[in-house]
């Protein structure tokens, strides 16, 4: 059960995650940054990029807990929308965004990405970060092309995603027991799809040993809190996760997994 499976990965990873309640791969300056501090970065580079004017409209596609749009709208004055499936992602980023006074600057919707109507809704700049893996290969075309119909002409977008060498089915354990119904792209699919739309690249990023360093520190995270994860799900699921956080710090590092940004207009 997809659903299920993505419930209880929100709810646990609320225990131990940093503050910024932050997922997906962080950034780096140096190795002695703490979590907390390379998501925050992790957010800054993304928005950074997006070269963001006071006044513009920006989407996040799977907006996780709210910290990309609430920041974005602090240090560069746009006006936000994010969006997630997550009914726990949803209701804790409206709880900030009302305790932080950006509502109407700010707000977030419990939908999927092509529910957004192009005659209601036009963005000057869109970013996903860490959701595309889930959008399954088949809807790429669909994807982009949703894109292209809610994004201004000249307008930019961010798409950060973890990237394989070449184009195979994932591994039948993550499948199984992590994210089913995933599928994690390569490089050149991705930038094959852009010119349909016509869109033009303009950078592309590695960021391959910031989530094997991202992945180190979740691990250390999650043995501090491992008894209480054992109360609540089992010691079969605390094996279950520790196997997939090492397994896929060493994919990382040792064997070609990688994680692109990539910015097209």
């Amino acid at each position: 059960d997809v659903q299920h499976h993505y419930d209880l990965g929100n709810e646990f990873y609320s225990l131990w995650l940093d503050e910024t309640m932050s997922y997906s791969c962080a950034y780096f300056k140096t190795l002695d940054d703490t979590l907390y501090q390379a998501q925050l970065q992790k957010i800054d580079h993304v928005l950074g990029k997006l070269q963001l004017k006071a006044g513009e409209r920006l989407l996040d596609i799977g907006s996780g807990w709210g910290w990309l749009i609430i920041r974005a709208a602090q240090r560069y004055g746009v006006k936000a929308l994010g969006i997630t499936l997550s009914e726990e992602q949803y209701k804790k980023t409206k709880e900030r965004i009302k305790e932080l006074g950006l509502e109407g600057q700010v707000d977030v919707e419990l939908a999927h990405y092509q529910e957004l109507s192009s005659t209601k809704y036009k963005f000057d700049k869109i970013a996903s970060v860490g959701m595309f893996e889930h959008v399954g290969q088949e809807h790429y075309p669909a994807f982009m092309k949703k894109v292209d119909e809610l994004l201004e002409d000249k307008g930019l977008m961010l798409l950060h995603t973890i990237t394989q060498l070449k184009e195979q089915p994932v591994s039948p354990w993550i499948d199984k027991y992590i994210f089913p119904g995933g599928y994690i792209p390569s490089l050149r699919e991705i930038i094959n799809l852009l010119p349909d739309y016509d869109f033009h690249v303009i950078d592309v990023e590695s960021l391959r040993m910031h989530y094997a360093y991202t992945l180190d520190k979740w691990l250390e995270n999650f043995e501090r809190h491992r008894e209480k994860v054992a109360a609540m799900y089992g010691e079969r699921f605390v094996r279950m996760w520790r196997v997939y956080l090492s397994f896929s710090a060493a994919t990382f590092r040792y064997r070609g997994l990688n994680i692109h940004e990539m910015l097209f207009s």
